[in-house]
């Protein structure tokens, strides 16, 4: 299998899970004197407490060099430091991520040399780490489909992102492009720092068949199939950085430092009964 090609990494959970909570953690930009490292230590603690688990989207480190856009004068720390001190600070938590990627900021190195900061860390954290992104399966409860043994199953992408875009509009419209090339039931994209969610729906057909049967109740000879709504949650996550600095010299918005909860919902989920509709199972987000 070529090296760069797209493959996804399959997690077992826990079958007594009825419910879980996925958080998007990324543009930390650690270095960066207008990180907020005390937003980052709650949510840290927040996995802890809850029963959650977390991916690493890019843009870990601030990571500037003399060639790029950022002041390397300003810089808290080497890059090298930078990704030291974020691997002591994750690595307490390391069974609460799935994996990471690089972000633009990482790419800084990376594209010098074959150092990036995120694998490194991603080392040490002993999770799975693909630069361009990562699709991921999560199995966790049991009795789908009403098989006692048979546990529920999600699908999520994510990639950091990518341009310069200025408005929310064109800022949403990246992750809706990904959403047409994957199958998941969500998505996610970092780099633009603004926090935005859109449901959409596609239609799925189901692979089982019956005989057709006509008005009368007579067989046609022809095997027919359901066609079914797949509903799938669009999302642009968070950053860690306040508002000041490049973002603010150039006409950037204020950062959106409130880390959106993807909700991974089975029947058997306390919030279940608050649902109108009931599918067979849903992704919900709270930002």
């Amino acid at each position: 299998m070529p090296e760069n090609q797209l493959i996804y990494y399959a997690h077992q959970l826990d079958p007594d899970f009825e419910e879980l909570l996925i958080v998007p953690i990324s543009d930390l930009h650690y270095g960066n004197p207008l990180f907020s490292q005390e937003r980052l230590i709650r949510t840290l603690e927040f996995l802890e407490k809850h029963n959650a688990y977390a991916f690493l989207n890019g843009d870990l480190a601030e990571a500037a060099t003399k060639d790029s856009v950022g002041n390397v004068f300003e810089q808290v720390r080497s890059p090298k430091q930078q990704r030291d001190d974020l691997t002591e600070m994750l690595e307490p938590y390391a069974n609460r991520f799935l994996g990471a990627t690089d972000g633009n900021h990482e790419y800084r190195i990376l594209r010098h040399s074959d150092i990036s900061i995120v694998e490194d860390i991603a080392k040490v954290l002993h999770i799975p780490y693909r630069s361009e992104g990562m699709l991921h399966k999560v199995s966790f409860g049991n009795g789908n489909q009403r098989i006692p043994t048979k546990p529920f199953v999600f699908w999520f992408y994510h990639t950091h992102g990518y341009g310069g875009a200025r408005t929310k509009s064109a800022k949403a419209v990246k992750v809706e492009r990904v959403a047409t090339w994957i199958h998941a039931d969500f998505y996610a994209l970092s780099h633009d720092h603004v926090v935005n969610v859109a449901p959409d729906v596609y239609l799925l057909p189901d692979p089982r068949t019956t005989p057709e049967k006509d008005s009368k109740g007579n067989l046609t000879g022809f095997e027919v199939g359901k066609v079914t709504a797949h509903r799938k949650m669009l999302i642009k996550t968070n950053a860690y950085l306040r508002w000041g600095g490049y973002s603010e010299q150039y006409g950037f918005p204020p950062t959106d430092l409130a880390t959106p909860l993807i909700k991974l919902l089975t029947p058997r989920s306390p919030y279940w009964d608050e649902l109108p509709d009931k599918p067979r199972q849903a992704v919900k987000v709270i930002v």
